[in-house]
């Protein structure tokens, strides 16, 4: 065990999005040392894709706007199914971190007067994003990467954790390899904060990048944590469909803010006729009305105009397109048209930079003139592990947890825009509360020998192992099956056929052989990220079986209605020996003065 290098911080984020940086910046103002853990380089993380902005009721460019209106939008898109207490922090907190995130140099489009320009997004009641064109993920990470470096936080990157050390049932570190020349490493520590983001390499077409295989929801629940509401599968409405080789690759919602209108291959502005009827008044009724809408919008004022019907949550846009492409309404390459080529060109270009330069290189089209031709994409996880709303402590002692990789805050579904905030607020959360926990228990210089041994022997027997089952195959094919028995709609016997499959593939898994020298070795890493990938689509099959009724994200063809007994209620899935134990509990009851908040919408 002397051969294996050590590396002791009083705090260790594992993930370096959004949710690890303002984590470990936290920590470190508090006095702690700090590792940060990423599989990449850091600045490379997922959170650069986030385009739209950060979703915050500052009120500067809709006045009536607050915080009370952002809670009440979160839940209802949520479906009521958030943690109350997780919304409101978020909704009450967020708005100081955006201006946190300006005084560290963050650069925002600006309005008239020189604030913070905010712009719609779908199931907002008023524009809310702050965001720098549509690369306000990447203007995120380079100021919160700049001021976690000047914090003095240690970074460990092209690292890759595969087991979280505990003793006495609390985690006490983790162990990992490094991805360059595959030497173990230990990382001792008194808290370990969790924020690897999501799971997306799990289905086939996703606009995750290729860090997200589930990595912080699998460690979490081998260390005993609990993960909650997993079968809400976030798909964005639209991805790129064309060419094949970026099938999935995210067309921002900021299109649809910024005006963008869909349309079926007959020409038809379909979102009218799927809008759900208790929430229908929001909506324009007519063209002119939403022509008014988006008029007002690029003048930059106010209107009594309802927003277009294209700025529906996120679920309902994608069941929506997925529907009109099932009943042979779709272009031919398997989407519908989004069409922003009716504003003048040079607003698209400053609005919309990254989209413009995305359809230009990737598909030879000028977004300006021409309809982009978009699909449904597996884009987030609502599910995660299970955390306190004050802390973001999960159910393991000494593990937290914040970001994606979390659980609670979005319900049945999120918003547009909630997910760059959720970062910063319970990222700065999780880090606090991680640092109290390490200046109460010192980090021990100890480390489980037994445990650390049979994680070094794990990472050698993808080489010793006689079978020649090939990682990436298995790859293949439990993304074929995520995406064909566990997407958009499901019913009880794909759920079953899934799960199935899953037990087949996890059987295969363990033969999986790794090929060739340990440097950089792509398919000994997958070998270690299909466990996680595995673990992760049985969690989601399984809770999606058990919630027999369609509401949010999770569409059940066999259970069309959301159903009362389920009003509520949330899954719960927990290690129980070698299976995984399904239960439900109630979500915590909203206190009568935010009660009367959502009773208001």
């Amino acid at each position: 065990m002397t051969a294996v290098e050590t590396h002791p911080h009083d705090v260790l984020v594992v993930g370096a999005g959004g949710a690890g940086l303002r984590a470990a910046i936290e920590a470190a103002a508090a006095g702690a040392s700090v590792g940060l853990v990423c599989k990449s380089l850091l600045g490379k993380a997922h959170t650069v894709m986030a385009e739209g902005g950060i979703a915050a009721a500052l009120a500067h460019v809709a006045g009536d706007d607050k915080w009370q209106v952002h809670f009440r939008d979160t839940l209802v898109g949520g479906k009521l199914l958030n943690d109350p207490r997780m919304a409101e922090i978020h909704a009450k907190e967020a708005p100081d971190r955006v201006r946190e995130l300006e005084r560290w140099g963050a650069v925002f489009d600006r309005t008239r007067d020189g604030r913070i320009l905010q712009r719609p997004f779908g199931g907002h009641t008023h524009p809310r994003l702050a965001h720098v064109g549509d690369r306000t993920g990447l203007e995120m990470i380079r100021t919160l990467q700049d001021r976690a470096v000047t914090a003095g936080v240690t970074v460990h990157m092209e690292c890759t954790i595969t087991r979280l050390l505990t003793d006495a049932g609390r985690v006490i570190g983790a162990f990992g390899y490094w991805r360059a020349d595959g030497r173990p490493v230990v990382f001792p520590a008194a808290s370990v904060v969790l924020a690897t983001g999501g799971i997306g390499r799990a289905y086939e077409i996703t606009s995750n990048s290729w860090e997200y295989s589930g990595d912080g929801h699998a460690l979490a629940y081998m260390a005993g944590a609990e993960l909650i509401d997993m079968e809400f599968v976030q798909f964005h409405p639209t991805g790129m469909v064309w060419p094949p080789g970026v099938r999935g690759l995210l067309v921002t919602e900021a299109v649809r803010g910024e005006g963008g209108i869909l349309r079926n291959s007959q020409g038809e502005r379909f979102m009218w006729k799927y809008l759900p009827e208790d929430r229908r008044a929001e909506y324009a009724e007519t063209d002119e009305e939403a022509d008014r809408w988006v008029e007002a919008l690029t003048e930059g004022r106010q209107t009594d105009a309802r927003r277009p019907p294209e700025l529906s949550t996120r679920d309902n846009v994608a069941r929506a397109i997925y529907t009109e492409v099932r009943e042979g309404r779709g272009t031919r390459h398997g989407g519908v048209f989004l069409d922003i080529s009716y504003l003048p060109a040079a607003r698209v270009r400053q609005k919309l930079p990254s989209m413009y330069e995305q359809f230009r290189e990737l598909a030879d089209v000028d977004i300006t003139q021409t309809p982009m031709e978009v699909g449904p994409t597996m884009h987030y996880m609502m599910g995660g592990v299970r955390v306190d709303a004050e802390t973001c402590a999960t159910t393991t002692p000494g593990l937290f947890a914040a970001g994606e990789v979390a659980g609670g805050m979005h319900g049945a579904n999120r918003l547009g825009g909630n997910s760059l905030s959720d970062l910063l607020v319970f990222g700065q959360r999780a880090g606090a509360a991680a640092a109290a926990a390490a200046d109460v228990r010192p980090p021990g210089r100890d480390v489980p020998q037994a445990q650390v041994g049979q994680a070094t022997a794990e990472l050698e027997e993808p080489f010793d192992v006689a079978s020649v089952e090939d990682p990436n195959r298995i790859h293949e094919e439990l993304k074929a099956t995520m995406q064909a028995l566990v997407g958009i709609f499901r019913t009880a016997a794909d759920l079953d056929a899934a799960l199935s499959r899953i037990e087949e593939l996890r059987v295969r898994s363990r033969n999986a052989r790794a090929e060739g020298p340990r440097s950089f070795n792509a398919g000994w890493d997958l070998v270690f990220e299909l466990r996680n990938m595995l673990l992760v689509s049985e969690a989601i099959a399984r809770a999606a079986l058990a919630r027999t009724e369609s509401r949010g994200a999770h569409s059940r063809l066999d259970h069309p209605t959301a159903e009362g007994i389920w009003e509520g209620r949330r899954t719960v899935v927990s290690p129980a020996g070698p299976t995984m134990r399904i239960e439900t509990t109630p979500v915590a009851p909203l206190p009568d003065e935010l009660q009367a908040l959502v009773a208001q919408g």
